[in-house]
């Protein structure tokens, strides 16, 4: 069971465009092979409070290329637990699932049970969880991305003493409970910066109900017009990147978080002087998916 994180490690990155800020990047992506960076935080009272129910079945929801469907069929197989997978897009089959992600979900266990986006939108409701129950029976509820009060208690605890030095805390956002977790531990002379995956500002709402405090804001200024969508500028940044750093990034997430820091260094959006913390949360598992649709639209492949 999930119980003890290791440290991760904060690595210093040397701007040599400006020498007058700092920036380190603290690598949860090394926390686990398979259950990734802020998944694995997420999971961690998740699965205590499954073990503390007697639940022997994991379920919940996500799409094709879903870091959390991934680690959550990973996690299953690590710690003893039937994982189901509701996956959006019943085009799809669990016989043949179309997606490296999904193979990898049924190569761990999970049972994928495959529904139109229409009736995905009703996953929240009180009536399509009772008829899931009625058909797969008794399970733990774990929401899409993973987010609930028990993962933002596990994302409370990437910061350490340690990173009380930093100035800024910055973050990519999908479905607000790391930057919640993250802000929940920060400091009073932190601010944090959430990169927002999607566009628009809805991602606000949703990190209030989970913090009351105000000493951050999300930005989508750098999501390059929406989840999962991606252009051979975000592609050349993050290659580069991994050629001179030798860290990998995610499209999906960090990438853009990455690349957002670096372009407001490069506008003098961070005083003179200023720390800032990079929190890389993993989510390279996607990669695979996403260079098999770059390969169709002949764009360069994320290295």
């Amino acid at each position: 069971m999930i119980s003890e994180v290791k440290k991760s490690d904060n690595q210093q990155l040397v701007l040599q465009n400006n020498p007058d800020v700092t920036l380190y990047i603290k690598r949860e992506d090394l926390l686990h092979p398979h259950i990734s960076g802020n998944k694995y935080r997420k999971l961690k009272y998740n699965l205590q409070q499954a073990r503390l129910e007697n639940k022997t079945t994991l379920l919940t929801f996500g799409g094709v290329y879903s870091n959390h469907i991934a680690a959550t069929a990973a996690a299953g197989k690590e710690f003893g637990f039937n994982t189901i997978g509701v996956i959006r897009g019943e085009e799809l089959s669990a016989e043949n699932p179309s997606s490296p992600t999904l193979h990898f979900a049924k190569s761990n266990g999970m049972q994928l049970h495959f529904i139109s986006r229409e009736n995905y939108r009703l996953k929240d409701t009180a009536e399509f969880l009772l008829k899931l129950e009625q058909q797969f029976g008794d399970f733990y509820l774990i929401p899409e991305g993973g987010t609930n009060s028990l993962a933002v208690k596990g994302c409370e605890e990437i910061l350490t003493d340690e990173d009380a030095c930093f100035d800024f805390i910055c973050a990519a956002v999908g479905t607000g409970g790391t930057i919640s977790g993250l802000v929940n531990t920060s400091k009073v002379h932190q601010k944090v910066i959430g990169f927002s995956a999607l566009k628009g500002d809805f991602l606000s709402e949703e990190v209030k109900k989970w913090t009351g405090k105000n000493n951050w804001h999300i930005t989508d200024g750098y999501c390059f017009g929406g989840y999962a969508k991606i252009n051979r500028d975000l592609i050349e940044f993050i290659n580069q990147f991994k050629q001179e750093t030798g860290i990998q990034l995610d499209p999906v997430y960090n990438g853009k978080m990455m690349y957002g820091i670096f372009k407001m260094i490069a506008e003098e959006k961070f005083p003179k002087k200023s720390r800032i913390l990079a929190v890389h949360t993993g989510g390279l598992q996607g990669i695979a998916g996403m260079n098999e649709n770059l390969k169709k639209r002949n764009l360069p492949l994320i290295q």
